[in-house]
């Protein structure tokens, strides 16, 4: 029996339509470039902004919390060609961590039953994205510009939102090659309802908890400064890249009703958004 195929049975998908924005659900991530960096938070800061009393963060054996800041390049999807960037807090719903082994859920992810990444940010370049993730999810979406540097030594994205600094990221290549085909899980808040996504995914990913030279420089944009306040760490003590990867975005379950609102950063106005890259190969 051939074993079945990652996309299959995807389409012929849901169509719906926010705003101007119609697609098809589930979302198709065929190809991206994925990397990003993990860093220690306040416990008692990450636990003030959950949305319900039920989310507990995630520690380490020092007692922070974590929050990992990652970077998409979408080269191919259902739904076009874009840049994102997620602030995420992991965390347990309904459970709390055991004591000395609260960061076991962080290295099981998508594997522990109890575990997902709650949502502070999630910019895009793509008004089509922004519609589609309000209203879809919840998702703490608005629109900025991205600029992604790609080459064999590094992975780099600068962001801002009408020319104000938001955050630079760069993440050396390297660390220990693995398959990863956990699913991604996401807590978000729609009409006060927790929402949670369980985002299949395949790929092959290099870890490493060696740093030196990896690095975010935080802007003083409202986003920014929400994870400062966090009080972030000053160095990453984690770090990841893709070397690639595949992903269905499908529609969330309510799985607790009655919780605060988590709308995140909300611009007056939508700018048009603007992505734009740089590949650098060098002669063989």
């Amino acid at each position: 029996m051939s074993k079945k195929a990652f996309f299959e049975g995807t389409r012929p998908g849901n169509n719906v339509t926010y705003g101007s924005t119609n697609f098809d659900l589930p979302i198709l991530y065929l190809r991206d470039d994925f990397f990003g960096l993990y860093f220690s938070i306040d416990k008692k800061k990450a636990k003030a902004i959950m949305p319900s009393k039920n989310l507990n963060p995630i520690t380490l054996p020092n007692g922070r919390a974590v929050i990992a800041i990652m970077a998409y390049n979408y080269i191919d999807t259902s739904i076009g060609h874009y840049g994102e960037i997620a602030a995420v807090i992991p965390v347990l719903h309904n459970k709390k961590h055991l004591p000395f082994m609260g960061f076991m859920p962080l290295v099981k992810q998508g594997a522990h039953p109890h575990f997902g990444a709650m949502v502070q940010h999630l910019p895009v370049t793509l008004p089509g994205a922004y519609e589609a993730g309000r209203g879809e999810w919840g998702y703490t979406k608005f629109v900025t510009d991205m600029h992604f540097d790609t080459n064999p030594e590094y992975l780099e994205v600068n962001m801002s939102e009408e020319k104000e600094h938001i955050l630079d990221m760069h993440v050396k290549k390297r660390g220990i090659h693995m398959k990863d085909g956990k699913a991604i899980t996401t807590f978000s808040v729609k009409d006060k309802n927790l929402i949670k996504t369980v985002i299949p995914q395949q790929g092959v990913q290099r870890i490493s908890p060696r740093t030196k030279g990896s690095y975010i420089n935080l802007g003083n944009h409202p986003m920014a400064k929400s994870i400062v306040d966090l009080d972030i760490s000053e160095k990453p003590f984690l770090q990841t890249f893709y070397t690639e990867r595949a992903a269905i975005l499908p529609s969330g379950t309510v799985v607790e009703k009655g919780v605060k609102p988590f709308e995140g950063y909300k611009p007056k106005k939508v700018s048009k958004g603007n992505h734009t890259n740089t590949y650098t190969l060098y002669d063989l």
